[in-house]
């Protein structure tokens, strides 16, 4: 038995990032995570994904887009166990960098399965067999999240998968029916659609990317169906039946027209499900822990941060609640901060990203807004690299001209999502940004047209 200051249960980019802070402030560590350093987001989401989805950028554009780049390539081929090696090689990279982190914090990392037994006490199941008790003065609880099953369709890991098998499939599948079009859905229908897997995706809502604003969501449908990427939005799925090669999958649309669809595999990508690590005391909603405004549980000196206290579930937002959380426990005279504006990114081709109010979020809340957009196509940087796809959308309030929402869509979307974070951080008005010099040529020039564009005042269009 050991006692600690502060001992994490989770290490992905909650966990370890509250423990490394928490040792950077003088404090005694431990932290435990029962599969490797880095947890779900660089093990088995957010890192090796975007591998995988570099790699399939590159090869559609090799295939498909060579010529107009003048190259010419012949017998082109890829080899997938190559593909999908380099993803957990990079993700390997980063979790041995976690590990790293940990020795230069003089952190102890526990690998085991914890569970809450008390106030102060975790008890731990050891990964090479064994049980551990320790006790902390404050318990932070960074469990996260794992993929929600549907409950007709349970996983088998071949022919029903979720995201973590098909970052991990051993032979390429030559149709896949992607249930749901959140980021993970899309994100993994671009990659094998890129490789020439026929996809199609089913969606109960209206939309791809049913969060993003509609004008976004509208323009990736296009893209997808240019890529030739099956969707069929506004349907639910009905039916569902595994055979002998495959699945077979019935949806109906709010008209009731059913359709049947087979694949060699379903990719179930619906959302996720909390990962609770027990202590009977703890307050639950829908399975999520509850918190207060200085992230402590229902507990005494348990403490909760990450997708496990619900939505956003984001790797950037659960970094953020973690250093939040420490440093009200450690740091003289610091308040914490809940999340309130964080940008949320998705890592298909083309890129989407987005921060604040979507335009229909607007007209619910009955703001008096103004809109600014401007296309990538009349912006020199991107004709040059060959990416014209895409625009950059400003959410305005009309009185003080404020940002109240911004959405990109196209090359490095993801990127440049960070100007508009730092500027609606700081409640800098639009013409602030139309009066700040940005580069040229840069795609970041979208974003000074597009405020200029709120006035009807562009100079490229």
């Amino acid at each position: 038995m050991a006692s600690y200051d502060l001992l994490v249960i989770g290490g992905g980019p909650a966990g370890y990032v509250g423990a490394i802070r928490a040792a950077q402030l003088g404090k005694k560590v431990a932290c435990v995570e029962m599969d490797r350093a880095g947890g779900t987001c660089l093990n088995w989401g957010c890192i090796p994904t975007k591998a995988l989805l570099k790699n399939a950028e590159l090869y559609h554009t090799m295939a498909h887009r060579a010529d107009e780049f003048g190259m010419k390539i012949e017998g082109l081929s890829y080899d997938w166990e190559k593909v999908i090696g380099r993803s957990r090689t990079v993700s390997d990279k980063l979790a041995g960098g976690i590990e790293f982190l940990f020795k230069k914090n003089k952190i102890d990392y526990i690998r085991g399965k914890a569970s809450i037994v008390g106030n102060s006490t975790v008890e731990v199941e050891l990964t090479d067999g064994g049980k551990e008790t320790h006790t902390a003065k404050h318990i932070l609880v960074a469990t996260g999240c794992k993929t929600r099953e549907l409950p007709p369709l349970p996983f088998n890991g071949t022919s029903v998968i979720g995201s973590k098998d098909a970052m991990t499939l051993k032979k390429q599948p030559k149709e896949m029916i992607v249930i749901g079009a959140g980021a993970i859905g899309v994100e993994f229908a671009y990659f094998y659609n890129a490789y020439g897997t026929k996809v199609t995706i089913v969606e109960m809502l209206p939309n791809l990317l049913p969060v993003e604003d509609t004008d976004v969501s509208k323009a990736l449908e296009r893209s997808f169906k240019k890529q030739k990427i099956g969707l069929k939005l506004g349907y639910k799925t009905t039916e569902t039946k595994v055979t002998d090669s495959g699945v077979e999958i019935t949806i109906e649309n709010e008209k009731g027209k059913k359709e049947t669809l087979s694949a060699d595999v379903c990719l179930v990508a619906i959302g996720v499900a909390p990962v609770f690590p027990g202590g009977k005391e703890l307050t639950l909603d829908r399975g999520y822990i509850k918190v207060n405004d200085r992230y402590e549980t229902s507990m005494k000196g348990v403490f909760a941060v990450g997708d496990i206290i619900g939505p956003p579930w984001l790797a950037h937002t659960a970094s953020y609640e973690a250093v939040q959380c420490v440093e009200g426990l450690y740091k003289e005279g610091h308040t914490p901060k809940r999340v309130d504006l964080f940008p949320g990114c998705t890592y298909c081709h083309p890129q989407v990203a987005s921060i604040g109010l979507t335009e229909r979020a607007a007209k619910e809340k009955g703001i008096a807004y103004k809109v600014g957009q401007f296309p990538f196509q009349a912006i020199g940087k991107a004709l040059a690299v060959g990416e014209p796809e895409g625009f950059v959308k400003i959410i305005v309030g009309e009185e003080h001209g404020e940002v109240l929402g911004a959405h990109i869509i196209g090359d490095n979307a993801t990127e440049l999502i960070a100007e508009f974070g730092l500027g609606m951080n700081l409640e800098v008005t639009i013409d602030e940004i139309e009066d700040t010099i940005h580069a040229h040529p840069t795609l970041a020039e979208a974003i000074h047209e597009a405020t200029g564009a709120v006035h009807g005042m562009a100079i490229h269009i």
